[in-house]
């Protein structure tokens, strides 16, 4: 389907392929990796044809075609089910012909071609797709120019699916998709019947929707067949390979070297010596890649406050009174919670989290918190509130304006800013690097609570990872709004569903969510399947529902395990401290911080106790 032969290209000073050469057979699903501006979407845009080519070639199987997602539709008036069916461009042409054809012929030609090509499901199929991307079947008729612009991307997604080219090209499709449409997408991705090369930083996508995984590195390209975790392991085997091998080449030239060194000058060894500086010569160098890994993320701990940091009490959320998006939330936040918030764009995820973090103020009902509780909060709205036309260190110098420079660096180190970035005007930052900057800049107030709206979309899988470890060190409270199912599994203890203007927990781990999803089509209400508001509703009604799988049960025990041990000795270390003879010498404020402090741990453990008490129930029960 796709061939790439010793490709050289160069944008400005540096080498984006060096020699690269690849093979993409017919029916294969690749996802292409690799670090970002390592060259993926310039790759694509060779493959398109729209960048000037470089050296060597890039060849597409004769008389196939080609389909991308070059950008949002256009704000048109015709409903956007039509726009959709236009994509097609080779349906839509025949429907026009055959309303004005009059030869016999030539009509049975068209209708002939037209069944070959199901033409008559047309509507069905593209309605299928526009619902699985999110769209409400009522709405496929309202004019595509009613719709954002990131529901425009959706749709010019869908007419790009719903075309069927034989190389279906996509560079990170889910950036503009929540969960449940990453979900659909990745079920029709392994049904597609053709060829496809996608762009993707989403791991699971790439575990469970391709058949090969090509890698740049290094401007070399590498197809390999399996998923992304596959990829890894191989690399990882081929990387401990090289470095056994080296290790003896090492050795052997080591060796080689001294007798040159020893019998060069003697002319009865002379002859071997000269032969032995010809097999050093000849001797080809083993390069050992360095794993260039993402620089890490860091959130320092915050100061111990006593639970619950956050709390919601009967509350009506929304943007304009009378009219609620969420109603009746009851919501509460404790130190050491770590929530995923799932369900369909448009049902109030953002909402929540808005008026959890005090950015949005209630309707109706009451919210408490801590008086002391700092919250760090991160949307992707905020790429935007870096100021343009200053650099990393302006932003960094105003958090603390009466430090020297020198602090000033070191702090932006610390973020992932070298000397070569810290300059930089934010604009000419890369997405990854922005977002970067916005969370370090968040974390250096020590929040106690992390609200996080899709922090992950401009990341690569390096950098995804290390956001994971941090989230995962950090011991305050994280709300997640994400639809990359890898970092919301690694992170979160528990879900919560917003759905059909409530907010809830969800009975189940992600695994179960994404079965309802797939099962039922949609749970907004908005897809072809009819079982879908059905099988939400038994969730949150607590009828019906299996409830979280035997192996989830165990991880959350082993958790619970592990914060009983933590508490446990945080206690001992606190009564030693308070049994203590000296501690009565150091005045009445140190007796009343410890004291206070041990009773924060106390109410802690607990919770973690009778959290360990009802998953062992739980997983008694279920087995």
């Amino acid at each position: 389907m796709l061939q790439i032969t010793d490709l050289t290209y160069r944008l400005a000073r540096r080498v984006l392929f060096d020699g690269a050469n690849a093979v993409i057979s017919d029916g294969w699903k690749v996802g292409l990796v690799g670090k970002n501006g390592s060259g993926k979407s310039t790759l694509l845009r060779l493959i398109q044809d729209e960048a000037l080519k470089g050296d060597g070639s890039v060849r597409l199987k004769r008389g196939a075609r080609m389909g991308f997602v070059a950008q949002e539709i256009a704000a048109t008036p015709d409903p956007m089910l039509d726009v959709v069916l236009a994509a097609d461009t080779e349906r839509a042409s025949l429907m026009a012909e055959a309303e004005t054809a009059t030869d016999p012929n030539r009509i049975g030609e068209i209708h002939t071609r037209l069944a070959d090509i199901d033409a008559y499901s047309a509507e069905a199929r593209a309605s299928e797709i526009l619902v699985g991307l999110g769209f409400k079947q009522e709405e496929l008729m309202n004019p595509a120019g009613s719709f954002s612009g990131g529901w425009r991307m959706r749709a010019a997604l869908a007419g790009v699916l719903f075309s069927m080219p034989d190389l279906l090209v996509l560079d990170e499709p889910t950036n503009y998709l929540d969960l449940e449409g990453a979900a659909w997408l990745e079920a029709f991705l392994r049904k597609y019947p053709n060829t496809v090369l996608v762009v993707s930083h989403d791991r699971e996508m790439l575990n469970r929707s391709v058949t090969h995984i090509m890698a740049l590195e290094d401007a070399k390209l590498e197809v390999q067949a399996g998923g992304y975790d596959t990829y890894l392991r191989r690399r990882a085997e081929r990387a401990a390979l090289l470095a056994g091998q080296k290790v003896k080449q090492d050795a052997a030239r080591a060796h080689l070297q001294a007798f040159v060194d020893r019998f060069r000058a003697t002319a009865s060894k002379a002859r071997q010596a000269q032969s032995r500086i010809k097999m050093l010569e000849k001797m080809q160098e083993i390069s050992v890649p360095i794993a260039d890994r993402a620089m890490p993320f860091h959130f320092d701990e915050p100061s111990e406050l006593a639970s619950p940091l956050i709390q919601l009490d009967e509350a009506d959320l929304g943007y304009i009174e009378g009219k609620p998006v969420l109603r009746q939330v009851d919501f509460r936040l404790d130190h050491d919670d770590r929530i995923v918030i799932i369900g369909p764009n448009g049902q109030g995820k953002t909402t929540l989290v808005k008026s959890i973090g005090a950015r949005l103020e209630l309707l109706n009902g009451k919210r408490r918190a801590s008086k002391a509780v700092k919250i760090g909060y991160f949307s992707q709205d905020q790429l935007d509130e870096l100021r343009a036309g200053e650099t990393v260190l302006q932003h960094v110098r105003d958090l603390e304006p009466e430090w020297p420079p020198s602090r000033h660096r070191s702090l932006a180190a610390r973020m992932g800013f070298g000397q070569e970035k810290i300059d930089t005007h934010v604009e000419k930052l890369s997405g990854g690097e922005k977002v970067r900057l916005l969370l370090g800049l968040m974390a250096y107030a020590k929040p106690h609570v992390l609200i996080l709206d899709e922090p992950t979309s401009h990341l690569d899988i390096d950098s995804r990872e290390a956001l994971i470890h941090a989230l995962n060190d950090y011991s305050g409270a994280v709300l997640l709004i994400t639809h990359d199912v890898y970092l919301a599994e690694a992170c979160a203890d528990r879900l919560w569903l917003v759905h059909n203007g409530h907010a809830r927990a969800y009975d189940g781990d992600l695994t179960d969510y994404r079965g309802l999803v797939l099962s039922a089509d949609r749970p907004d209400g908005g897809g072809a399947g009819k079982n879908a508001p059905k099988a939400l509703a038994k969730n949150e009604s607590g009828g019906g529902k299996k409830g979280p799988s035997l192996s989830t049960l165990r991880f959350r025990l082993a958790d619970a395990e592990k914060a009983v041990t933590k508490e446990q000795h945080a206690l001992d270390t606190i009564d030693a401290r308070l049994a203590s003879p000296s501690l009565y010498t150091e005045g009445a404020k140190a007796l009343a911080d410890l004291t206070k402090k041990r009773e924060w741990h106390a109410q802690a453990l607990a919770k973690a106790e009778a959290a360990w008490i009802e998953l062992s129930e739980a997983i008694e029960a279920a087995s």
